[in-house]
C-alpha cells in the first residue's frame, strides 16, 4: 500500500524550492490567460445568476419550491460526478481540446436551458449544462499552472480571480435585470455568444500544451467519490426539508462518508489512480484547503443572505438588491490583479492573514444589521468583506497549487474544487439550518410572551395586529441573520491563525530558460 505521510522537506511551513517548470510554460501568458478567464467568468456567473430566476421559473411552470429547487440541486449533483474525472480528461484528451470542447457544451447545454418548455425538461437540461460547467474550472486552473511561470503565478491569478470572485456577485445584478425587465430565458441564451467567442479566441489564442500520460481510467475509484459526493450533496440540500435526523437523511451522511473512505482506499491502492493523493504529502496544499474551506462557507453565506436580508427584510426588489451588492464585486475586481502582484513579492502568508483579519471584522460589522439598516451601510461593509477576499481568495489557491509538481497540478486543482464546491454547500446547508432553527426558537419564545387578552394588543386593531405581528417576524428574521455573521466571523478567525503557517516571502524558483511549447 502506497504510504500517505507528509515528507520532511514539506511537513514545514518553511518557504519550499518550487517544482520544477512545466515545459508549456511560457513567457507570452497574457492572452491566453484571458481566454481562460473568459470560459471561467461565464461558467461561475451562471451558478449565481440562475438563483434571482428561481421564483419567476416556478411561477410560469409550476411545481412545489422543493421541486423547482432541483434547477440548482441537479446541477451541484452532476459537479459532483463530474468534477474527479477532469484530472484524467485533461491527460486524455488533452487541456486545450477539453476546454474547447467544454465550451461548446455549455453553449449547447445553455441553450437547451433556454428552450425548456416544462420544469422536468429544465431540469434535464441542466444536468446536461453541468457535465462542462464541472469541467471548465478546474482544467482553467490547471492551464494557468501550465501556461504561466512560476515567479508570475500570483500575477496571473490574480487576474483570473476577477472573473473567480467577482462573477458571483454580479450574478443578482444581471440576473435580476434579466428577470425583471427581459425574460428570464435570457440567464441561459446570455452564455451562448460568450462561448462562441470564447471558442474561437481559443483556437486562435491557446498554445498546444504538453501531452501528460495516459491510463486506464479508475473506474472503481470513479464510483466511490462520485457516490460518496453526490451522497452527502444530496443530503445537505434536501435535510431541511426531510429533516436533519430522518433515516434518509443519515443514511445518505454515513453512505457519502464510507464511500469516501473506501475512495481513499482505493486510490492508495491502485497502480494509477482517478486523483493522486499524493497532494496531500505537500503541507503547503494542504494548508490552503484547510483554508479554502473556511472561506468558502463565509463567502458563500454573505452572498446568499445580504440579497435574503435586503429582499425579505427591507422589500427591495432583485434588480434594486443586485445593485447593493455589485459594488463589491466592482472591488473585488480590482483588488484582486494589485493582491496577485503583492503575492510575487510578498508571499501569501501576510496577505491572507490581513485579508481574513478584515473579512472577519466586516462580518463583525454585519453583526450589526437591524430593521432601519440603511443600503449605504451595507454596500459599505460589504465592500470592507469584499477588500479582504480580494487579498486572500486567490493568494490562497495560487500558494497551495504552486507548492505541486506541475505533474500533481490536474489532482490539485480537482480536489480544489471539489473542496470549495462542497465547503460551500455544506457550510451554507448547516448555516441556513442554524437560521431556521433560530427563527422557530425566537418565534416560539416571543410570542409565548405575548397575551391573547392583552388590552395594547386588542387596542391595535386587526390592521395594527398584523402589522405588529409582520414587524415581530422581520426583527427574528433579522436576528437570526446577525447570529449567522457571529458565527462567520469567529470561523474566519480561526482561519486567519492558520494562514500564519503560509509561507512567507517569495517563492524559490529553479533558473533558466523555459523550453518551448509542446504538442499536445
Amino acid at each position: 500500500m502506497a504510504e500517505l505521510t507528509k515528507s520532511p522537506e514539506t511537513s514545514a511551513p518553511a518557504a519550499p524550492a518550487a517544482p520544477p517548470a512545466d515545459p508549456t510554460q511560457t513567457q507570452h501568458w497574457l492572452g491566453p490567460l484571458l481566454v481562460l478567464v473568459v470560459g471561467m467568468f461565464m461558467c461561475v456567473l451562471d451558478t449565481s445568476i440562475v438563483n434571482v430566476a428561481v421564483p419567476t421559473i416556478q411561477t410560469e411552470f409550476g411545481g412545489s419550491t422543493a421541486r423547482v429547487a432541483w434547477i440548482s440541486t441537479a446541477y451541484s449533483l452532476v459537479l459532483g460526478v463530474i468534477v474527479p474525472t477532469t484530472a484524467w480528461l485533461g491527460d486524455r484528451v488533452g487541456l486545450g481540446r477539453l476546454y474547447t470542447y467544454s465550451l461548446i457544451g455549455f453553449a449547447a447545454g445553455s441553450a437547451l436551458c433556454g428552450v425548456a418548455w416544462s420544469l422536468n425538461s429544465l431540469i434535464a437540461f441542466r444536468v446536461i449544462q453541468a457535465v462542462p460547467g464541472g469541467i471548465l474550472p478546474v482544467i482553467t486552473m490547471t492551464m494557468i499552472y501550465r501556461l504561466v511561470p512560476r515567479n508570475r503565478i500570483g500575477s496571473a491569478m490574480g487576474i483570473y480571480g476577477i472573473g473567480v470572485i467577482a462573477a458571483p456577485a454580479l450574478g443578482p445584478t444581471l440576473g435580476g435585470y434579466l428577470v425583471e425587465y427581459v425574460n428570464w430565458r435570457l440567464i441561459f441564451y446570455i452564455n451562448v455568444p460568450v462561448a462562441v467567442l470564447g471558442v474561437l479566441l481559443a483556437l486562435w489564442m491557446l498554445p498546444k500544451f504538453h501531452q501528460q500520460p495516459t491510463y486506464k481510467f479508475d473506474v472503481f475509484g470513479f464510483v466511490a467519490i462520485a457516490t460518496g459526493l453526490v451522497a452527502i450533496l444530496l443530503a445537505f440540500s434536501e435535510g431541511a426539508g426531510w429533516g436533519w435526523t430522518s433515516p434518509k437523511t443519515l443514511g445518505l451522511i454515513v453512505g457519502g462518508v464510507l464511500c469516501l473512505a473506501l475512495f481513499v482506499v482505493i486510490e492508495l491502492e491502485v497502480e494509477h489512480p482517478l486523483l493522486d493523493l499524493a497532494v496531500f504529502r505537500t503541507w503547503p496544499y494542504v494548508n490552503s484547503l484547510l483554508i479554502v474551506t473556511i472561506i468558502s462557507i463565509g463567502m458563500f453565506s454573505t452572498l446568499f443572505y445580504i440579497p435574503v436580508y435586503l429582499q425579505s427584510v427591507l422589500g427591495l426588489p432583485p434588480l434594486h438588491a443586485g445593485l447593493v451588492v455589485l459594488p463589491q464585486a466592482l472591488l473585488m475586481a480590482l483588488i484582486a490583479p494589485i493582491s496577485g502582484r503583492l503575492y510575487d513579492k510578498l508571499g501569501p502568508r501576510w496577505l491572507v492573514f490581513t485579508g481574513l483579519l478584515i473579512v472577519a471584522f466586516a462580518n463583525h460589522l454585519m453583526t450589526g444589521l437591524t430593521l432601519t439598516t440603511t443600503k449605504e451601510q451595507i454596500i459599505g461593509w460589504t465592500c470592507v468583506n469584499a477588500f479582504g477576499l480580494g487579498l486572500a481568495m486567490m493568494s490562497v489557491q495560487t500558494s497551495g497549487l504552486a507548492a505541486l509538481d506541475h505533474r500533481l497540478t490536474n489532482s490539485g486543482a480537482a480536489f480544489n474544487n471539489v473542496v470549495q464546491r462542497v465547503a460551500a454547500g455544506l457550510g451554507l446547508a448547516a448555516l441556513s439550518a442554524m437560521v431556521a432553527s433560530q427563527q422557530v426558537q425566537l418565534t416560539a419564545d416571543r410570542y409565548g410572551l405575548i397575551s391573547a387578552s392583552d388590552p395594547q394588543l386588542a387596542h391595535l386593531g386587526i390592521l395594527g395586529q398584523y402589522q405588529f405581528l409582520k414587524l415581530t417576524a422581520l426583527q427574528i428574521t433579522t436576528t437570526s441573520i446577525t447570529n449567522l455573521f457571529q458565527v462567520t466571523s469567529m470561523i474566519t478567525l480561526v482561519g486567519a491563525g492558520i494562514a500564519l503557517l503560509m509561507r512567507s516571502g517569495p517563492a524559490h524558483h529553479h533558473d533558466g530558460d523555459h523550453p518551448p511549447v509542446m504538442a499536445e
